[in-house]
C-alpha cells in the first residue's frame, strides 16, 4: 500500500507501507515528548499568563510541611502488641537529641538504643537533630544505628528543623553547641550558643510533650539551661537540668584517689556554680564510706586548694591531651544524670542516703 502527500509545490510524495509505519512511530514519540511534565523547581510559582494591567491575583504553591525523615528500616510499621516478646514492654518514649552527629552523641546514642539508660523493657524512638552542614554525617549515624539491630530501638528520624524533630519529645538532650577549643573560656561561647538554645527552647515549648525533661549539655550549660527555661514558659521549670554531673563524677574520682578507695564509696558530692573554672566542688557535705570526707582525708590544704583546682581545670587538662573536649565521659555523665531522674538515688544504692546535683537552682 502507498499513500500520497501533497506539498505546497503540488508535488506528490509516495510513502511505502514500511515508511508509513516508521513515520507513525516518530509522530507518537514527538507527541509523548510534548505531553511530558516539565520539571518544576522546589519554589516554583504559578502566575496568570495575562498582561500586567490585567492581572487579578498571583497564586503561590502552599509549602507542605514535612515530617522528620524516618530512616531505612525504621520507616517500617510494626505492632508491639503483636509480638510475644514485646507484650511486656512499656509504652514507646520519644527521645530527641540535638548535635546528634557529634562526638558526644556518637557515644550516647548507642547507650540509649541498647536499653542501658531507660531499661531492658523500654522501647525508644530517637529523634535526631543536626544541621545542614552535618546532615550527611547524621545519615551515617542513622545507618550505624540501623546496622546495630537494637530490638528496643523502634524508630529513628532525622532532621534539621527543631520544630519538626522535637515533636512530642518526652526527653530532650540538648548537646549541639559550638565546642570549647584550646585556651578558650566557656564565657566566650555564650554569645554563639545562647541563641542556639533560645531557639531550641522555643521549639520545645511549641511542639514537645508538656512534661518533657530537658538536659542541657552545651556550654556554658548552667547559663544555657537558664536561657532554655526562660524561653519555654509552658514547660515546668523543674524539668530543666544542666549537666554538672560530669564535674560531680570528676570530683568523686579525685576524692576516691586521695582516700585510696574505689569511687563507688564516695557519695553526696555537690558542684556549686557554673560548669567552668569558677565552680566550687563541695567536699564538706560529701561522704566516703558514709563518713564525712574530712574524717577520712586529713590533708586540709589539699582539700581546700588542690582538690578544687584539679576539678575546675580537669576539662582544660583533657583538651590539652586530646586536642578536643571530652566526649565519652560526657556521654556517661548524661546517662548517670538521666538515671538519677528515673530512679531515686536512695532506691538506687539501698540504705545509704544519697543526693545528686542536677544543675540549676532558681532563687
Amino acid at each position: 500500500m502507498a499513500v500520497g502527500e501533497l506539498s505546497p509545490s503540488t508535488k506528490t510524495r509516495v510513502y511505502t507501507s514500511s515508511q508509513l509505519s516508521s513515520l507513525s512511530t516518530r509522530l507518537s514519540e514527538r507527541r509523548l515528548l510534548a505531553l511530558r511534565r516539565l520539571p518544576r523547581s522546589r519554589n516554583a510559582r504559578v502566575v496568570c499568563a495575562v498582561a500586567p494591567h490585567q492581572a487579578q491575583a498571583q497564586a503561590t504553591e502552599p509549602e507542605i510541611k514535612k515530617k522528620p525523615e524516618c530512616f531505612g528500616v525504621f520507616c517500617l510499621t510494626y505492632d508491639l502488641k503483636a509480638e510475644d516478646e514485646t507484650k511486656l514492654w512499656k509504652k514507646l518514649i520519644n527521645v530527641a537529641v540535638s548535635g546528634a552527629a557529634g562526638m558526644i552523641s556518637n557515644h550516647l546514642l548507642f547507650k540509649l538504643a541498647s536499653g542501658e539508660v531507660f531499661g531492658p523493657d523500654q522501647p525508644i524512638a530517637l529523634k535526631l537533630l543536626g544541621s545542614e552542614r552535618s546532615f550527611q554525617a547524621l545519615e551515617g549515624v542513622a545507618m550505624e544505628l540501623e546496622d546495630s539491630l537494637y530490638p528496643l530501638l523502634r524508630e529513628v528520624s532525622i532532621g534539621i528543623d527543631p520544630y519538626e524533630v522535637f515533636q512530642d519529645a518526652e526527653w530532650a538532650l540538648l548537646i549541639g553547641a559550638k565546642p570549647r577549643g584550646p585556651g578558650m573560656e566557656r564565657s566566650a561561647l555564650l554569645d554563639i550558643n545562647g541563641q542556639i538554645f533560645a531557639d531550641q527552647a522555643k521549639a520545645l515549648n511549641a511542639v514537645a510533650s508538656r512534661n518533657v525533661k530537658v538536659i542541657v549539655v552545651g556550654n556554658p550549660c548552667n547559663t544555657n539551661a537558664l536561657i532554655c527555661l526562660k524561653n519555654a514558659p509552658d514547660i515546668p521549670a523543674k524539668n530543666f537540668h544542666a549537666l554538672t554531673r560530669l564535674d560531680e563524677n570528676r570530683a568523686k574520682c579525685q576524692l576516691a584517689l586521695k582516700a585510696g578507695v574505689f569511687y563507688d564509696k564516695v557519695s553526696n558530692v555537690t558542684i556549686w556554680g557554673n560548669h567552668s573554672t569558677t565552680q566550687v566542688p563541695d567536699f564538706l557535705n560529701a561522704r566516703i564510706n558514709g563518713l564525712p570526707v574530712k574524717e577520712v582525708i586529713r590533708d586540709k590544704k589539699w582539700l581546700e586548694e588542690e582538690f578544687t583546682e584539679i576539678v575546675q581545670k580537669r576539662g582544660g587538662a583533657l583538651i590539652q591531651k586530646w586536642g578536643r573536649s571530652s566526649a565519652a565521659s560526657t556521654a556517661v555523665s548524661i546517662v548517670d544524670a538521666i538515671k538519677s531522674l528515673i530512679i531515686p538515688p536512695q532506691r538506687a544504692i539501698g540504705f545509704l542516703q544519697e543526693f545528686t546535683r542536677m544543675g540549676i537552682h532558681m532563687v
